[in-house]
């Protein structure tokens, strides 16, 4: 078996990921958006936390790159396989950088190199059901990181009026061509520091139920 802590990059995730980042910029761009930013994040001047579901990556790199136009830095959490190399050279197509890492592999390591991005300026993005799920489950490190840092979590709902849903773990969705998609960055969540374990798992809860409910397929029996 390999190294746990090992990043593992190759050039076919390289060439695969940035092919795959300008296919999904050229898929955005037919998409009818709807975006809102009702936490104000744009204008904000300390670093952000945004928050969505794993299933929803594929419009807010686009998204964010049309609200934010150059205005914030932002690294996405990306994991440590191939899967997670290719994604970040996607994301990179749209001007977002990658920190390499999840809660399967250097976990650890990823919180640290999070904090020191957001220690320099940048915002971080997590998918806190990811890279494995249970789908719709938060995990704690996005709790965590809000608790050291001090940042606020913004959380992400992407609803869509025409999509296909592939037979992945996450049932990743594909917006259709030319349908509409709509993108809100909801209000900030605060978690304080020093939080107690039933604090904690209160903060996490509160998370996983705001973006819950800013689901469109989530039924309370797949809980």
């Amino acid at each position: 078996m390999g190294d746990r802590s090992e990043i593992r990059e190759s050039r076919k995730a390289t060439v695969l990921g940035t092919a795959a980042g300008w296919l999904m910029r050229v898929w955005c761009s037919t998409l009818r958006y709807e975006i809102e930013d009702r936490a104000g994040f744009v204008a904000a001047e300390k670093p952000v936390i945004y928050a969505l579901w794993h299933n929803r990556i594929f419009t807010v790199p686009d998204a964010w790159d049309r609200l934010v136009r150059g205005r914030r830095r932002t690294v996405v959490l990306t994991s440590a396989s191939h899967d997670g190399a290719m994604l970040a050279r996607a994301v990179g197509v749209f001007g977002l950088g990658s920190v390499r890492g999840s809660s399967s592999r250097r976990g650890v390591a990823a919180l640290v190199a999070l904090r020191k991005a957001m220690r320099e300026g940048s915002d971080c993005c997590v998918t806190p059901d990811g890279p494995r799920g249970p789908r719709y489950v938060v995990q704690p490190g996005t709790v965590k990181l809000a608790e050291t840092t001090g940042a606020p979590i913004i959380p992400i709902h992407v609803t869509f009026a025409s999509a296909w849903r592939l037979k992945s773990w996450d049932r990743f969705v594909v917006p259709k061509p030319f349908s509409r998609v709509r993108v809100i960055f909801d209000a900030a969540l605060a978690v304080p520091a020093g939080l107690s374990d039933d604090d904690f798992e209160r903060c996490r809860k509160q998370l996983e139920d705001l973006l819950r409910a800013g689901t469109d397929d989530f039924f309370p029996e797949e809980a």
